[in-house]
């Protein structure tokens, strides 16, 4: 039998309700598990034993009277670090945050833990969460399960390596770029990116909260689906049965497939591939509205991101990572005027994206362009982490941009990405469809 770490979430819960798994030696494998791995310290900030061990407790508790209170109920996963715990430093991954310890937890977390979810620790992650990839010298920059050198990515960095390397059943983290499912991807695990909007955001540090979203990473489609339902705190999706026959799928080609390297390319192909076996409708198109939305970027995000921490930033600039610091010092180069103009571009682009994807189920594109870049390059070479850094978020910014949702599933080719984007608020169905894929993609 596999150790219970390989189980997924959704297994380790009906374990739990089968009366075949113990929370509390469920919760105590996993703290075992961080406390020896040795790449622990770059992954977790803090692990969290007396308050999940006392979640796990309550949850078996619960578990032998029949009174569960969802089919996570007892299961262990990780919080990004900038979630807020009560009683318990939250930083951002940024110095700058140093001793921030909040009053009570964020609204998502209390859901959660309302649904029985056990809280095993913080993860590290981009300094305040402003970059795809995951290096983090002020901290740490965990590492990725495919590649020992390379960055994990971001800014949900240790959120994807806590699942990983199996310190963890799931993981909570956060996508205002591509920060939920750029970790995913380079993982091998599902991502989910919410519609913005549809998650609370009390309690979670912002980075630019007009595209702030919230979303699990975990081993699978239901693993997702489940943890979303937690973090509104309401009962689990129905998965009813959905297969792709029919399905009318668009791969997006505008812009989406610029400078796309080799291996991505043979993942997202294989993965077509499959899709089209099961009976999917598969049509290439052309969207010019991404094109043209894209340069938006700088303005809209840098601009919302400098407004939110100037007066911290410039009080204690030295306390940042170089990169990260002009990023941010990018945004005092708009005027009022250049970011109230982009929005109104970007909703007209939004229509005419919504227009030109009507009747199809899903649009698709690889997850990043890119691999993993190695950790001590883009240390020593700027031009190498400029490049890389925007090229890794290029395609994920999209769904952001247009204000989809949007989920990423491993595509069999280490550390490539199948991204399946749907309209806002259609989380639901996306999930189901993404199911579906991820079936075929494992057959």
């Amino acid at each position: 039998m596999n150790s219970i770490v390989d189980l997924t979430a959704a297994q380790q819960g009906q374990a739990i309700q089968h009366g075949k798994l113990d929370p509390v030696a469920l919760t105590q494998t996993y703290l075992d598990a961080a406390e020896d791995h040795p790449q622990s310290h770059r992954i977790f900030t803090m692990l969290t034993p007396d308050r999940a061990l006392a979640e796990a407790r309550a949850a078996q508790t619960r578990a032998r009277s029949g009174q569960r209170l969802s089919p996570l109920d007892g299961v262990p996963i990780s919080w990004k670090d900038l979630f807020d715990t009560a009683g318990r430093a939250t930083e951002a991954g940024s110095a700058l945050l140093r001793g921030r310890i909040p009053e009570r937890d964020a609204k998502v977390l209390r859901n959660a833990s309302a649904m029985g979810l056990v809280c095993i620790g913080k993860t590290h992650m981009s300094e305040l969460a402003f970059s795809g990839l995951g290096l983090n010298p002020m901290t740490e920059s965990p590492p990725c399960v495919n590649d020992p050198s390379a960055v994990s990515g971001g800014s949900s960095s240790g959120a994807a390596a806590s699942v990983a390397f199996g310190l963890a059943a799931a993981a909570i983290g956060s996508d205002t770029g591509g920060s939920v499912r750029i970790p995913a991807a380079w993982n091998d695990l599902v991502g989910l990116k919410t519609t913005a909007g549809s998650l609370s955001l009390d309690g979670v540090v912002p980075l630019c909260e007009s595209f702030d979203t919230i979303g699990p990473l975990s081993k699978t489609v239901e693993d997702a689906a489940l943890l979303f339902a937690a973090l509104h705190g309401r009962p689990a999706l129905d998965m009813q049965t959905c297969n792709l026959r029919g399905k009318r799928l668009a791969v997006l080609r505008t812009a989406a497939f610029d400078d796309l390297r080799d291996a991505p390319r043979i993942g997202f192909e294989t993965a077509l591939e499959r899709l089209a076996e099961a009976g999917a409708i598969i049509e290439n198109v052309e969207i010019p509205a991404v094109s043209d939305a894209l340069p938006l970027s700088p303005i809209l995000y840098t601009s919302e991101a400098y407004g939110t921490w100037k007066d911290v930033i410039e009080a204690q600039p030295h306390l940042m990572f170089d990169e990260i610091l002009k990023r941010f010092r990018g945004g005092a180069e708009f005027t009022a005027a250049d970011y109230v103009a982009a929005w109104h571009k970007l909703g007209a682009l939004r229509q005419s994206y919504t227009e030109k994807t009507a009747g199809y189920d899903a649009v698709l594109c690889p997850t990043a362009p890119i691999l993993p870049p190695d950790a001590q390059r883009l240390l020593s070479d700027e031009t190498y982490y400029v490049t890389e850094n925007l090229l890794a978020l290029r395609n994920t910014r999209i769904g952001n941009l247009m204000g989809l949702c949007a989920v990423t599933l491993p595509t069999g080719t280490p550390s490539c990405g199948l991204m399946l984007m749907a309209g806002p608020g259609e989380e639901n169905w996306l999930l189901r469809l993404s199911a579906a894929a991820e079936t075929a993609l494992k057959n």
